[in-house]
């Protein structure tokens, strides 16, 4: 999403682990250089067969020599049966709600019949994040003035955009085609009915004139990231909540506590005029029901929704799953926003692959966790439990309801490490590693620097690699401390110093700018999307490949380049490697840029056609693996 939504709220003067700065880079170099020894890394070279693009601004977009890209869903195209036509200027919030959302970010593809593999038809789940307000509607204008003009009839159809959908697909001709047909679609909005499970449902900060119960809300907001469970499920995560709600509150009771999530009385959508669920005066508590994962059952178009609160409230980016050796279940889940923190829950009871029943309301009960990264090369996962610490009602937490509430203040007071806005936090299941990647953050001051975050501003991101007990034969995903280095840094090698934090680049495509999402294959090499290089770094956002072992660890090749504006989400890797799918987030979102003269008007470049955000499918020209 764009830079005004991520305004960093968190005033904690918790140190930032920074007492050895002169140590780093002795100490990261020491620490990856170990993590290469562990991994048994004597390949020399790379096995990636493709040569990088360079990098450039286009209205195009472009995929490296040997492969092919074609779009496979785009916003407005049908995903229930009757969805009428795109008509970028007859929009209506009932047709919005049959047909695909705007501003695709986490995708899923999952096998078609629950419990089967990926064969010819498979089952895509994509979020729909937000709505690019300017190049949606014309005569708008850009920025807040475009928000200003929203009409009652438009904020309902960004409603209807947003949030989620499923959608058959087989694969036919050598790539994936949607079934607008089909039995299993579904789309899930800002308005569909959704279940709050775990402990914070029914607390009186969840209850509403509508809901007096507390554990009814209807929708889900700006999901970013997400992940799939091990019994098929999939896990959406709510991200910059605090963009949709508005108005000025009568209860000062909460007033701190918005403001940890940037809840202010003028946002920058126009929903609180028009919906009062949205206006703070109406409904106070109606935010505390936004910031949580979602879990989403795609085999059963009538189930419902359920908000796990257990997980954590924050502005979650990725929900990625791994399993512990006695079989627990570990979420991974990052904060995007600058100087926020990097979770884990770990479920109380193991996942039953033999009674899936069982594993319905797994994610109800577990232990949340945020990550502290000292300098000796540790990273502690310290547990939020009310009661424990300065988790108690003398620092206002009367319940373990309150804690999750307000995951960011009881994760300030534990003394958290903030990093530099946290996103995908994904296992390398083919080693055991975890990546947790970090966009940038152009408010952090040299005085702030840590080992973690060793830039002060860091406009490019970075990526650490942590190391659990037990890699690679039984990782044990629910311990305590894990090691932890340094395993990629953004930005161009020869523009500033610190070498030890860059491979050798052997051509232009080879750094890459603000990582975000990523994927892993099946030989462990890591698949990264960019999101906000932009003009800034003189780049689009793409997807970048790179070795994790051996003599090209850490050297990142631009694989895929978005067009002007946009940025990469996703990626999928299809089981058998023969397809790659990306969401193509937000094309044209570039400065000045609107419906009536847009960036770029990509993927159709007809006149009179906003750009569209889409799934594209990537695969070899000779149909062999992808890279």
């Amino acid at each position: 999403m764009d830079e005004t939504d991520d305004i960093g709220s968190n005033r904690s003067t918790a140190p930032d682990i920074g007492t050895v700065i002169s140590r780093r880079a002795a100490l990261l170099g020491g620490l990856a250089a170990l993590a290469a020894r562990e991994a048994g890394a004597s390949a020399a070279g790379t096995g990636l067969g493709f040569t990088p693009l360079a990098h450039l601004m286009s209205p195009e977009d472009a995929v490296a020599t040997g492969h092919r890209r074609e779009v496979v869903l785009r916003w407005g195209d049908p995903v229930l049966p009757g969805a009428p036509p795109f008509d970028p200027l007859n929009q209506t919030a009932e047709a919005q709600a049959r047909q695909f959302g705007t501003n695709v970010d986490f995708l899923a593809l999952l096998p078609a019949e629950r419990g089967g593999t990926t064969g010819r038809r498979a089952l895509l789940w994509a979020n729909h994040e937000y709505a690019s307000t300017s190049l949606m509607f014309p005569g708008l204008g850009t920025g807040r003035e475009a928000r200003s003009r929203v009409t009652a009839e438009q904020a309902a159809v960004e409603m209807a955009a947003l949030g989620g959908s499923v959608v058959e697909m087989e694969w036919r001709g050598g790539t994936w085609v949607p079934d607008p047909e089909g039995g299993l679609n579904r789309r899930i909005t800002a308005s569909t009915p959704m279940e709050i499970r775990g402990p914070a449902a029914g607390h009186p900060r969840m209850r509403t004139s509508e809901d007096p119960e507390g554990r009814r809300v209807l929708g889900m907001l700006c999901n970013c990231g997400g992940g799939v469970t091990p019994w098929g499920t999939v896990l959406t995560c709510e991200e910059n909540i605090n963009v949709f709600f508005g108005g000025e509150a009568q209860d000062e009771a909460q007033r701190e506590a918005r403001r940890r999530y940037n809840i202010v009385a003028d946002p920058f959508y126009a929903w609180h005029r028009h919906v009062a669920r949205f206006n703070l005066a109406h409904e106070p508590n109606e935010p505390n029901r936004f910031g949580w994962v979602v879990e989403v059952d795609p085999y059963d178009p009538r189930s419902t929704p359920i908000k796990r609160t257990a997980l954590g409230r924050f502005k979650h980016e990725g929900a990625a799953s791994a399993l512990t050796p006695d079989g627990r279940v570990a979420i991974y889940m990052g904060d995007d926003e600058r100087f926020e923190y990097i979770y884990r829950f770990v479920s109380a009871r193991p996942f039953d692959p033999a009674h899936p029943d069982s594993n319905r309301h797994l994610l109800d009960e577990g232990t949340l966790s945020v990550a502290r990264f000292e300098a000796d090369g540790t990273v502690h996962w310290l547990p939020l439990v009310h009661g424990e610490g300065p988790l108690t009602e003398a620092n206002g937490f009367g319940s373990q309801a309150e804690v999750l509430i307000e995951t960011r203040r009881a994760a300030d007071l534990l003394g958290a490490t903030p990093m530099d806005r946290p996103e995908d936090v994904e296992a390398n299941l083919a080693s055991g590693r975890v990546y947790a990647l970090l966009t940038n953050n152009s408010r952090r001051a040299a005085e702030r620097v840590d080992p973690a975050n060793p830039r002060g501003p860091n406009p490019h991101g970075h990526v650490i690699e942590m190391v659990p007990p037990g890699v690679p034969e039984r990782p044990d995903h629910a311990a305590p401390v894990m090691r932890w280095n340094l395993f990629l840094r953004g930005g161009r090698p020869e523009a500033e110093a610190g070498a030890e934090y860059h491979r050798a680049a052997n051509g232009e495509g080879n750094w890459l700018s603000c990582p975000d999402n990523c994927a892993f294959d099946g030989k462990g090499r890591i698949w990264i999307a960019t999101d906000g290089a932009g003009p800034a770094a003189g780049m689009a956002d793409g997807l970048f490949a790179a070795e994790t072992e051996g003599e090209a660890r850490a050297l990142p090749r631009l694989f895929y380049r978005a067009p002007i504006g946009a940025e990469v989400c996703g990626p999928v890797i299809e089981a058998g490697e023969r397809s790659i799918l990306l969401a193509v987030q937000h094309p044209g979102e570039a400065s000045g840029s609107s419906f009536d003269r847009p960036a770029t008007r990509w993927p159709d470049f007809a006149e009179g056609m906003p750009p569209r955000a889409s799934v594209v499918v990537i695969t070899r020209e000779d149909d062999g693996p992808i890279g």
